[in-house]
């Protein structure tokens, strides 16, 4: 059965970094795009970034374009995201997700299918 946990939030202050974990199991996460999504209260769920298959294929809003950095490697079934220069509106719950193989990229990207329970990011002095 494919799961997926994430890990690696916390509280940090603005400036700060943290780096978030998604481990895959129950299937070969290298054969999937893995998406991150997050959730700030009050807010509807957004894409943050996306990950393909293959090299080239990455994608990140706009709002964090320069300070977040997503990355894999398939040998460890795991997907990260380094988030660096932190601010108070990065704050939020962040998922990590994917779809049934064989589902594209973009469709992983937009509206993923399956989803990780989530790790709380706290951004605040």
């Amino acid at each position: 059965q494919l799961q997926l946990v994430e890990s690696g939030g916390g509280l940090v202050q603005p400036g700060g970094s943290l780096r978030l974990s998604c481990a895959g199991s129950g299937f070969v996460m290298g054969d999937y795009p893995i998406a991150w999504f997050r959730q700030a209260p009050g807010k509807e769920r957004e894409g943050v970034s996306c990950i393909g298959r293959y090299k080239g294929f990455i994608n990140y809003v706009d709002s964090v374009k320069g300070r977040f950095t997503i990355s894999r490697d398939n040998t460890k079934n795991m997907v990260w995201l380094q988030m660096n220069n932190l601010k108070p509106e990065d704050t939020g719950v962040y998922y990590c997700a994917t779809s049934p193989q064989g589902s594209t990229w973009s469709s992983v990207c937009t509206q993923p299918r399956y989803w990780g329970p989530g790790t709380q990011v706290t951004v605040s002095s």
